[in-house]
Order: structure tokens, then sequence, then C-alpha cells
């Protein structure tokens, strides 16, 4: 069996669904993902290319750690770990933690970071802080949310199929319930349940729901704020994103450590470390401590003198 035989991702359809790793473990898309193409990994040699294209098909939050890979691809441990490495080194792929806050808690999660197009550590240093660049290449027209909603009503009620110039038309009606706070399960509730039937003109029935059903303002809850940070993939050593090129730190990338400035009259890490193994060798264990401690009132008690006639306790 050749190796091209392995260039496109198993299908999906045949097997089980892929594993979903644990609650802020997993895949983690990166944003603006231009559309699929046949030729996304095509500058990658056919393992990582079949790797790469299996990871951008499975949804965010799946497994994606070298042991369960090695369970549903063709490929051992050894050879998935290499073709992730690989994978980021191509910029397709970050290893990092983020910082999720609320008003009661913040608790860090780990991230493995995944780009359909290929960036280069200036584009991930740019996601880490939050305003990583648009895509200037065209794109498809969508749709809005609202107009989404409507042209998907059919689905849920086929007597509710509208057509694309009523979707138009009831679409600022829709935006205005989004607006105050309706999710679209709320506003899909509110059209489709109890319908008369027949339904005679659905475009005039839904206009009439979304006027007399209109929610009130919601209080919009505050979404909680986010802090990223990546990590050397080899050995998982914290870092900024200008000191992980190609996502390894310096010293797994095989260069020297940078040695860090300090103040004029600080006091070099050498001397450091040798006071505190000066100060660790002159402390007396505990269990010396203690035994000497037990040690000295049996000794005392052994050398004083009792006065004659006096009773022993």
């Amino acid at each position: 069996m050749t190796a091209t035989q392995f260039s496109a991702a198993p299908h999906t359809s045949t097997v089980a669904p892929h594993p979903m790793a644990n609650p802020g473990y997993g895949k983690r898309s990166a944003v603006d993902q231009s559309p699929r193409g046949e030729r996304d990994f095509s500058h990658l040699p056919p393992r990582e290319a079949a790797v790469a294209a299996y990871i951008d098909r499975l949804p965010d939050g799946s497994d994606i750690s070298v042991k369960t890979l090695a369970k549903v691809l063709p490929y051992g441990q050894c050879a998935l770990r290499t073709a992730l490495n690989r994978l980021q080194a191509a910029g397709h792929l970050r290893r990092g933690r983020e910082c999720v806050t609320t008003d009661q808690l913040m608790v860090w999660v780990t991230r493995t970071f995944f780009s359909r197009t290929a960036r280069d550590d200036d584009w991930w240093a740019a996601f880490v802080r939050g305003d990583a660049p648009r895509e200037t290449a065209p794109q498809r027209p969508t749709r809005s949310r609202a107009y989404a909603l409507l042209a998907a009503l059919g689905r849920k009620a086929p007597s509710l199929s509208l057509s694309a110039a009523e979707c138009e038309s009831l679409e600022p009606q829709v935006t205005e319930w989004f607006e105050r706070g309706a999710t679209e399960a709320e506003v899909t509730h509110a059209l489709t349940e109890g319908l008369p039937v027949p339904v005679h003109r659905a475009s005039a029935l839904v206009r009439r729901r979304l006027a007399d059903k209109l929610p009130p303002y919601r209080p919009t809850p505050e979404r909680p704020s986010a802090l990223l940070t990546l990590e050397c993939g080899e050995c998982r050593a914290p870092g900024s994103p200008e000191a992980l090129a190609g996502g390894l730190c310096s010293r797994c990338r095989g260069e020297a450590a940078p040695v860090s400035a300090g103040p004029p009259d600080a006091v070099p890490t050498e001397d450091v470390r040798a006071r505190i193994a000066e100060i660790r060798a002159g402390v007396v264990p505990r269990y010396e401590r203690t035994a000497r401690a037990r040690r000295k009132p049996d000794a005392e008690t052994r050398g004083a003198v009792r006065p004659l006639g006096t009773p022993a306790s």
C-alpha cells in the first residue's frame, strides 16, 4: 500500500464519531478561516496533508492528542507526533493556554489552535493579542443571522416556507428580536408553535407573530474576557509569541537561551544560587533538630544531683 493512498482523510460516515476532549481541552479553530478548498494542504507532504485535512474537518473541542489520533488514523504515535510538529512548523498549529475570566473565577484551560491557512509567527503573535489581521481575499456574500433563520424556517415547519423576497422583507423584524436579546430557538418557537391548519399565507402569519409577540428588551450578559498565551510545542514551556519562533522555544530550537539583563546593582544569578546552596548546607535537618531536642531533657535528668533525704519523685 503506497503513501499516496493516505493523502485523503478517512470517510467519517463509515466510522464512529471522533471523540471529544474534556472541557477546556482539544482543538480550537483560529479566527478568519478561508473557505475549504481541494488544495488547502497541497504544500505539505502526503502524511502531514492527510493529518491536517482530518483535523480541519473536526469540530472545535475534538480530542486531537497523539493517542486519540493514532486510534483513528493509519499512523503510529511517533509518526503522528512528528506530523503535528511539522504542522506547527508550517504555521497550521500552535499549542497554548487560555485564561477565561468571569466575575466569579479565573480558569486556565489548555488549547490547541489550528488554522487551515498557514500563518507566520507575526500572525500568531497578533492572534494572541486579539488583533489578528483579516483576510483581504474576497469572500462570498453572507446573509444576516435573521435572514438565515427565516430561510431555514421551512425545515422546522414546511407550511412556513418563505421565498427569498419574503425573507428579505421580514429580516428587519427578526433583527429587532435579536437586538432585544432573543435567541434563535426563542424566535423559531414563537413562529412555529401552534400553527393553524392550513396556513394560507406564510409571510403574513410570520409578520403578524413577529409583531404581536415582540419581547421586551433584555440586558445583554457580559461576555467573559479571555487571555491567551502560547507554549513550546516540545517542552511545553510558556512564552511570548516572539520567543516561540515556529512554535518552539530557543532551547528546543538548539539556540542559547538569552541572558536577561537586570538592574545595574543586581546580584548575578550564579551568585544567588551559590548563596542559597550554602544556606541549605548549613541548615540542620528537621529530624536532627527533633532528635537533639529529645536527647537534651534525658541528659539533664541523668546529670542532676538529688540532695540527701529528698525522696524520689
